[in-house]
């Protein structure tokens, strides 16, 4: 007997009403019947507005929330967010485009990326971002293409510190990494910002994402103050913003809890009154992407064949890898887990079987759901995946194949 995979925590964050999934107030078949087609990315716009809200109401009133776009840059989505939110932070010359079309002021919006080109560069000068400096080239080249400008630059130093975010789904710093400039070079580095016609503005220190644990943010956040107050002892001039990154994560496989914000927030609050007297004017910056857009999406695709092969059931749907390669397993898993899935016009029944799901491109790595007990599904269900708001889409090789394109909506 086929053995199913372990259950999900039951997901919350979308209604279940006569027994089908909504989303933005509507039933999940209508909702399709009003996008027109399947495979479709949704996101509730409530629930992003929910999530936001319950940082503003826990976080300490000093956190400048930031939106980093690299999680889900859908424009209505960054517009949605760019009214809720103190700025937006960017990844690529695409991003930054997205971010200065809503509207927000330019210098509410930062620049990373360890590999910024001279046309990214000068794009950035010339909006008046912040540029988050990854390298001591980047320095000197933000300062010739600045001069050629006119423009007197806003910059930061990102730091790659000597710790990094323990037990972190993606870690960012720490040991040897392309992004930032190693704490101990950093001296060097503020000391010659001095001598060349750049707008100091402070640092980003980003430590890792996807963290669940508050004690570990805790500590990355305690330890993210110290070395920015012994970094800004040899700063050229006082220090205006500081961006303490993120890695506030969201739970996508059995056995994971929600984070636990409360410990997060009191400690900041003691961070900032410690730290208050020697920082009087700085931006205190989170910079969040997957916790404010991760749980608020949902991928959905149709059954187009059910088979049998060797005692296993094969729900194949006309979505997969191409549009959804994180919840496929092959972006970041070292061993496959499955994304909480429902079916959605259909989420409950005495019924259930034990299916796995599969994509209809020909690679065994198109798989949506390994061995999971869901109810009896038939041809022309909605099979729904979770926690898809964030790293969905554009983290896909969505032209594998040549297969028809997904599209998103904002509900």
């Amino acid at each position: 007997m086929t053995k199913a995979a372990p259950q999900h925590t039951p997901m919350s964050q979308f209604p279940i009403i006569d027994n089908e999934l909504h989303i933005g107030g509507m039933p999940l078949s209508r909702l399709a019947a009003r996008v027109g087609q399947t495979p479709f990315y949704a996101y509730d716009r409530q629930v992003i507005s929910r999530r936001v809200a319950e940082l503003r109401s826990t976080l300490p009133d000093d956190i400048h929330l930031h939106y980093a776009i690299k999680a889900n840059s859908m424009p209505v989505v960054v517009q949605h967010l760019s009214g809720l939110t103190d700025g937006l932070d960017v990844a690529s010359l695409g991003e930054m485009k997205i971010a200065l079309d809503t509207g927000i002021p330019a210098e509410k919006i930062s620049f990373a990326g360890p590999g910024k080109n001279d046309t990214e560069l000068s794009a950035a000068i010339a909006a008046g971002v912040i540029i988050n400096m990854e390298s001591e080239g980047e320095m000197e080249r933000i300062a010739r293409l600045s001069d050629k400008l006119g423009i007197t630059p806003n910059v930061a130093v990102r730091i790659n510190p000597d710790f990094e975010l323990k037990t972190s789904g993606m870690k960012m710093s720490g040991g040897p990494k392309p992004f930032g400039i190693d704490a101990e070079r950093v001296p060097r580095v503020l000391g010659r910002i001095g001598e060349l016609n750049l707008n100091f503005k402070g640092f980003h220190i980003f430590s890792g994402s996807q963290n669940l644990r508050p004690e570990a943010l805790i500590e990355a956040q305690t330890k993210t103050f110290e070395l920015a107050s012994r970094m800004a002892e040899h700063a050229p001039s006082p220090i205006s913003w500081l961006n303490i990154g993120g890695g506030f994560g969201i739970p996508y496989f059995p056995g994971e809890q929600p984070l636990d914000l409360e410990p997060v927030a009191g400690n900041l609050e003691q961070l900032l009154e410690r730290y208050r007297p020697e920082m009087p004017n700085v931006e205190i910056v989170i910079e969040l992407g997957r916790y404010l857009v991760g749980e608020a999406g949902i991928y959905v695709c149709s059954v187009i064949d059910i088979k049998r092969s060797r005692d296993e059931v094969f729900v194949v749907t006309n979505g997969g890898l191409h549009h959804h390669l994180a919840a496929s397993g092959n972006f970041g898993q070292v061993i496959r887990k499955n994304y909480p899935v429902c079916l959605g016009n259909r989420v409950e029944d005495e019924n259930l079987a034990c299916v796995n799901i599969v994509g209809p491109l020909c690679t065994p790595l198109d798989i949506l759901a390994h061995r999971m007990e869901l109810p009896v599904i038939a041809i022309g269900d909605l099979i729904v995946v979770y926690q898809s708001g964030a790293y969905g889409l554009r983290a896909s090789p969505q032209d594998f194949l040549s297969h028809p394109a997904t599209i998103e909506v904002l509900v």
